[in-house]
């Protein structure tokens, strides 16, 4: 988890912001940390389609790739 000192965060701060780590950063005063900033989760609804167009099926996805026959019979 990055670290920061609080003096850099004031000097820093929307730059910091926009660039936050997943993991978030933790904020120190004299070396002992003080506060951790950490991303506000995102909405589910953002996911989806976000992989549109780059995805790409090759062949039959619906489909295990075996013949077999539901009856028991080879």
């Amino acid at each position: 988890m990055k670290t920061v000192g609080a003096s850099k965060f004031k000097e820093q701060c929307l730059s910091l912001l926009e660039n936050l780590p997943p993991e978030g950063t933790i904020i120190t005063k004299r070396g002992k940390p003080v506060a951790r900033i950490i991303p506000y989760p995102s909405r589910p609804e953002h996911l989806v389609g976000a992989l549109k167009g780059r995805i790409k099926i090759h062949g039959d996805i619906q489909s295990t790739g075996e013949v077999w026959d539901a009856n028991g019979q080879p």
